[in-house]
Parts: structure tokens; C-alpha cells; sequence
């Protein structure tokens, strides 16, 4: 019998959901990544996924432990955060499905992430975006608090503070947009 040769496009893949806590509309995004993908690749596709610009810190939390980029000035932290980039997602959760990500420590962006799909072996250049709904709040609004009073803001005509809201965050903002194309597009410039 012959035997198959996979590919080396060709891998186990997992598909995620992911969506950011504690805000309304909810913005949620669902992607295809190689189960073997490091936390420091799977950051990366967080970030492009959601609409972030990655200027901020992050972290995992996956079972009690915290995985990111150690910065030794920052030790106001009461615990020990592992190093992301060679830690593979399958070895990091050991079984489980949800965990947790966070972003920007001062906004604290809360994600909650859970594994809904084990897939069979796939050719994939880069991660996928396969659905997803509702913007990402703009970067430094000041958190869930900060994104209520933004939205309130800005959706209000006659709001004094509604255009240098607006010319802020780069002239319109429409909290129920979601351009997968888009997506993809950023997600494409991740190769696996």
C-alpha cells in the first residue's frame, strides 16, 4: 500500500473563536491556524484578526500560567510571564479549550478565546478568517468605560465633542462594521 505524503502546507488545524469582553456591540472573530502555531504567531493573528495595531503590551492566560514578552523594567506584576515565541498553542493549553488574552494593560482588552473545531489536515499558507461581526474599538479609548462615552459621543449629532471625537479616530467610526476581506488581507502577511 502506498503510502500519502502530507505536504508541508499541510497541516492540523484548529478553528477559534474569539471575542472581546465587556463590550456592546460584541465584536467577535472566528479563524483557521495551525494547531502547532507559537503564542507569539497566534498574538499576531489576534491583533490582524480583531483590528488592532499591536501597540501594546499582551499576555496569555492559559491555566493559571501567563505567557507574553518578558520585559524586566516591568516588574509591577505579581507574577512570572513565560516567553510567547517558541511556546506551541496544542502545548501550552495541554487539553483545554478556552483561555484568555489581554491587551494593552491599561485599556485592559479582555478576549476570551475557545478552540471550536479540530480540523483534518488542510493546506494553509496563513491564517484564516472564516466569519466574524462588529468593529474593534479604536486603540487608547480608555477601555470598556472609555469605548460607552466614545460611542455616546460620536453618535451624537449635536454633541460638542462629537468631530474632534471623530477627527480623533480618523474621521468616521461605525461600530457595527466588519470587513472580512480586510481581515484576511492583514491575516495574509502571517505565513506559517
Amino acid at each position: 500500500m502506498a503510502r500519502t505524503r502530507r505536504t508541508s502546507t499541510e497541516v492540523p488545524i484548529v478553528q477559534l473563536y474569539m471575542e472581546l469582553e465587556w463590550i456592546e456591540p460584541i465584536v467577535w472573530r472566528r479563524v483557521q491556524v495551525p494547531r502547532s502555531i507559537t503564542l507569539g504567531r497566534l498574538h499576531r493573528v489576534i491583533q490582524a484578526a480583531m483590528g488592532w495595531t499591536d501597540s501594546h503590551l499582551h499576555e496569555f492566560i492559559i491555566g493559571g500560567a501567563h505567557f507574553g514578552v518578558p520585559d524586566p523594567e516591568n516588574d509591577y506584576l505579581p507574577y512570572s510571564i513565560y516567553p510567547e515565541g517558541r511556546v506551541k498553542l496544542d502545548t501550552a493549553l495541554m487539553g483545554r479549550r478556552h483561555f484568555d488574552y489581554l491587551y494593552d494593560f491599561g485599556d485592559n482588552w479582555e478576549h476570551k478565546l475557545r478552540i471550536e473545531n479540530t480540523l483534518t489536515s488542510a493546506p494553509l499558507a496563513h491564517p484564516v478568517c472564516v466569519d466574524g461581526a462588529n468593529a474593534c474599538p479604536p486603540e487608547d479609548v480608555g477601555g470598556s468605560p472609555g469605548y460607552e462615552d466614545f460611542l455616546r459621543i460620536v453618535q451624537d449629532p449635536h454633541d460638542p465633542e462629537r468631530e474632534a471625537m471623530l477627527t480623533w479616530c480618523g474621521g468616521t467610526f461605525d461600530p457595527t462594521a466588519f470587513d472580512i476581506e480586510q481581515a484576511n488581507w492583514r491575516l495574509k502577511r502571517i505565513k506559517m
